[in-house]
């Protein structure tokens, strides 16, 4: 059989279909990633605590955690409802105290929605009381048993 070039040839629809369903996949990959919420527990009013375990940040002593707090009814403060809050808490390991760093509320469940109030600012250190979610958080975020 003598060689040929043939000036075009038409590929199969399958191998067109593949193509665009690998650079749809490929694009849907590459998209923004969002946190994995750990739910710690929920209280007796509906409050449904969360924790972000891979934002947990190491800085010398101090870790870094962001929480989030899921309500089960409506809040209202100085004229805003929201549903949820999320907290990114510092933690000084070695001296067994916490503070927060931002504030957020949402006006809806999970994070989501819009943005009612947002403080970015370094509290008070506060002491890590011996029982409760503080001492929970603590131990999470430092690691502790």
């Amino acid at each position: 059989m003598p060689f040929s070039v043939r000036p075009f040839r038409h590929l199969p629809l399958a191998s067109i279909l593949g193509f665009w369903l690998m650079l749809t996949l490929l694009l849907l990959c590459s998209g923004p990633v969002y946190a994995e919420w750990v739910a710690l527990g929920e209280s007796d009013s509906g409050t449904t605590v969360y924790v972000d375990r891979d934002t947990t940040l190491p800085k010398g002593k101090l870790m870094k955690m962001w929480i989030l707090y899921n309500f089960a009814r409506v809040r209202t403060v100085a004229g805003e409802s929201y549903f949820s809050n999320k907290v990114h808490g510092e933690y000084d390991c070695a001296q067994a105290r916490h503070r927060t760093l931002v504030d957020m509320r949402f006006s809806s469940t999970m994070g989501f929605g819009k943005v009612v109030y947002n403080k970015s600012s370094k509290g008070k250190w506060a002491p890590v009381a011996p029982e409760g979610l503080d001492q929970i958080l603590w131990k999470l975020a430092c690691h502790k048993p």
